[in-house]
């Protein structure tokens, strides 16, 4: 008999928690891992975010929870994992999406948006693996996708700070395959590139943003977030049991592209 789906990715029914899944790519993992058939915990500081994605989860007829969580927050961390825990059941998979981002110059970067930024962006990342990987060390089988960035590997102008913060995600889950993987716990990283979300439709609906980016990517296209979360889906799944301590690009190219930006006289199409 043919495997459907859900069985290919053998996520059915397993528990997997989203941080940052109000809004964009959280959201969109969320409503992943529950196409896959999995229950689905959505964290969010943003309690009305969180709650729309559960009411698009539970429209499927899904299990799903909503829980308010401030990732940089351990005591907040260890109230969402015991509602988590209570409603549907200990962590099978976590994805570490919630991020903040804060622009500016490195010689200008105060204090305060310093310490948001490795406090939910790389901080938040291992306090939450320490709470929701614990049961998974236990049982010696468990996975956890975190989303880095393009930024992590490549340095971006005006937004130091969080190419840092995301920079130190990479070793993060890097340290953790190598220490959890003897345990069966799984960890690796997606990086995205250019991605359109609610959050940047400003940003993008200018005219002519969206063309002019685009140019830069191989692939000629702004990634959506989906992209982000097929991705995700596939890390997490058993299709992916073999895979530990990696990073997957998903920019459409972006990162390879450097040298196609560098004026060639007679060969530049």
């Amino acid at each position: 008999m043919e495997a459907t789906n859900n069985e290919w990715l053998g996520l059915e029914g397993r528990v997997c928690v989203v941080t940052g899944a109000g809004g964009g790519i959280g959201r969109e993992v969320a409503l992943a891992f529950a196409r896959a058939g999995a229950k689905v915990a959505a964290l969010d500081f943003n309690e009305a975010g969180a709650q729309e994605t559960v009411s698009l989860i539970q429209a499927r007829q899904q299990a799903g929870v909503a829980v308010v969580c401030d990732v940089a927050d351990q005591a907040s961390i260890a109230e969402a994992a015991l509602m988590v825990e209570a409603e549907l059941g200990v962590c099978d998979a976590l994805v570490n999406n919630a991020g903040v981002i804060a622009y500016g110059r490195l010689e200008s970067v105060e204090q305060k948006d310093w310490d948001r930024l490795l406090g939910v962006n790389l901080s938040g990342y291992l306090w939450c693996c320490q709470r929701f990987a614990a049961a998974m060390l236990q049982r010696r089988r468990g996975a956890i996708v975190h989303v880095a960035s393009i930024a992590s590997t490549e340095p971006h102008p005006f937004c130091g700070a969080y190419g840092v913060s995301k920079a130190g995600v990479l070793m993060l889950s890097n340290q953790m395959a190598v220490e959890w993987g003897p345990s069966g716990v799984r960890s690796n990283c997606v990086s995205p590139g250019f991605v359109r979300t609610a959050l940047s439709e400003p940003f993008y609906s200018r005219e002519g943003v969206t063309e002019q980016r685009s140019a830069f990517v191989p692939s000629r296209r702004i990634g959506a977030p989906a992209d982000i979360a097929n991705a995700v889906l596939f890390l997490a799944s058993d299709r992916a049991a073999y895979i530990n301590g990696s990073n997957l690009l998903v920019d459409g190219g972006l990162s390879q592209a450097s040298m196609a930006q560098i004026p060639r006289p007679g060969y530049n199409a």
